[in-house]
C-alpha cells in the first residue's frame, strides 16, 4: 500500500490525481489532503477519501472545513507550518506536490528533505531554486519524478536510470501554442482573461492557462529541464505541436529520436508517476492514430511571444535571475486576470524586472525568498 500525501488537491492535478488513485483502492491510501481555497470540493474529497489530516491556508477556511467535516475522522490542519508537516509525515512514501506557484516552494522541500519519492507538478520549486532544490534531492536520497507532460515524456524517452551519460544530444520539448498560436500581434492586444484561459487542448487552472497563451509556461518548463535533467540550455528547444500527442522528444547523438505519445490528459503522467517502475490504468482512451490522422510542428515565433525569450535570457543570467523572471510573471498574470493590466504587458513587466535587479548568487532558501520578495515588490509598482 503507497501512503500518499497530495499537496494542492483541489487544483486540476490534484483532482486528476485522486481519479487515477480511486481506480486503485487496493494500491493507494491518502493520508493527507490540502487546498486553498475550495472548501467544498475539499470537504468532498475527505468524505471519499477518508484522510488523517486536511490543510487549508488559514483559520477561516479550518473552521469552515472542521464544522463540515464534523463527525468525521480527518484533522483539519492550517498555514504554512502544516503544510510542510504533511509533506514530511514519517507514514507518507509518496508526495504530491501540485501547489501553483511560489507557495508550493517550501512543502514540496519539506518532502524532498524528509527522502520521500516526490511527484513534481510545482515547476516553480526548480525554476526558483534549482541548484538549491536538487542539491536537497541528492543529499536527502529522495526520489523525484516529473508529472509535466513534457518532463515525463522526457523522462519515459531516456535510457532507464542514465540521462546526459548515454549519448543524449537534445531535448524537444512540445507545445500547443496555446490560445493565440496564429493570433496577431494587434489581436492579442485586446484578448481577455476568458479568452486567454480557453486553452485549445488542456483543461487547467486559470493562472497556468494564461502562462500557456503567453508561453511562459513553456519558458519555464526549459529551466525546470535545465535543473531535472542536468540538461544546458542550449540543448533544450521548444517546438509548437498544435495537437498535442507528441509530448517531447528525445535526440540522440546517432540520429535516432525517441518521442512519448498519447491523448492530452494529465491523468497520464500522474498514473506513470504513481506506480513507477510500474504501469497502471489511468483512465486516459488509447491513442487512436488514426483519428488523429496529421501531426504539425513548428517554430516558436519569439516576437509574439516574448516570455518565452525572457525565460531562456533568465537562465542565461544564472542566480536569482529565474526567481525574479518566476515572481514578476506570477505579479503580472494576477493583475492581468484582475484586469488591472493588458495581456501584451505581461512581458514588459517581467522585463523590467529583470532589467532593474542586479545579478547575485543563490547560496541559501533565504537568499531565494528575498529575490521573491523584490521581484513582487517591483512588479507591483510597475503595475501602478
Amino acid at each position: 500500500m503507497n501512503r500518499l500525501t497530495i499537496l494542492g488537491a483541489t487544483g486540476s492535478i490534484g483532482v486528476s490525481t485522486l481519479e487515477v488513485v480511486a481506480r486503485h483502492p487496493d494500491r493507494f491510501e491518502v493520508i493527507a489532503l490540502t487546498g486553498h481555497r475550495r472548501i467544498d470540493l475539499l470537504e468532498a474529497q475527505c468524505r471519499q477519501f477518508s484522510p488523517r489530516y486536511a490543510v487549508v491556508v488559514g483559520a477561516t477556511e479550518a473552521s469552515r472545513l472542521t464544522h463540515a467535516l464534523r463527525g468525521h475522522k480527518t484533522e483539519v490542519l492550517f498555514g504554512p507550518e502544516a503544510l510542510a508537516d504533511v509533506a514530511a509525515l514519517p507514514e507518507v512514501d509518496t508526495v504530491m506536490a501540485a501547489i501553483v506557484g511560489a507557495a508550493g516552494l517550501q512543502p514540496t522541500l519539506a518532502a524532498v528533505r524528509a527522502g520521500k519519492k516526490v511527484l513534481l507538478a510545482n515547476k516553480e520549486a526548480l525554476v526558483m531554486a534549482g541548484g538549491l532544490f536538487m542539491a536537497e534531492v541528492r543529499r536527502s536520497g529522495a526520489v523525484l519524478l516529473p508529472i509535466d507532460s513534457e518532463h515525463n515524456a522526457v523522462f519515459q524517452s531516456l535510457p532507464s536510470g542514465k540521462i546526459l551519460g548515454a549519448g543524449v544530444e537534445r531535448f524537444l520539448l512540445t507545445a500547443s501554442g496555446g490560445p493565440f498560436r496564429t493570433a496577431s500581434l494587434e489581436r492579442m492586444a485586446s484578448v481577455t482573461p476568458d479568452e486567454a484561459c480557453a486553452h485549445p487542448q488542456w483543461v487547467m487552472g486559470r493562472k497556468i492557462s494564461v502562462d500557456s497563451a503567453t508561453m511562459m509556461n513553456k519558458g519555464l518548463e526549459v529551466i525546470e529541464a535545465r535543473w531535472l535533467f542536468d540538461m544546458p540550455a542550449e540543448r533544450i528547444d521548444v517546438v509548437i505541436h498544435p495537437q498535442s500527442i507528441i509530448h517531447s522528444l528525445v535526440q540522440y547523438v546517432d540520429g535516432s529520436v525517441l518521442a512519448q505519445m498519447g491523448n492530452p490528459d494529465m491523468r497520464t503522467p500522474i498514473a506513470h508517476a504513481l506506480a513507477w517502475p510500474e504501469r497502471i490504468a489511468s483512465g486516459v482512451a488509447p491513442l487512436d492514430l488514426f483519428q488523429v490522422a496529421q501531426l504539425n510542428f513548428e517554430r516558436p515565433d519569439l516576437t509574439r511571444f516574448p516570455c518565452l525569450a525572457l525565460a531562456y535570457q533568465a537562465l542565461s543570467m544564472g542566480g536569482n535571475a529565474a526567481t525574479l523572471l518566476n515572481a514578476a510573471n506570477e505579479v503580472a498574470v494576477a493583475a492581468f486576470l484582475s484586469g488591472e493590466l493588458t495581456f501584451l504587458r505581461i512581458a514588459e513587466v517581467i522585463q523590467s524586472v529583470l532589467e532593474t535587479v542586479p545579478s547575485a548568487p543563490l547560496m541559501t532558501l533565504e537568499d531565494v525568498l528575498a529575490a521573491d520578495t523584490l521581484a513582487r515588490r517591483l512588479a507591483q509598482e510597475q503595475l501602478s
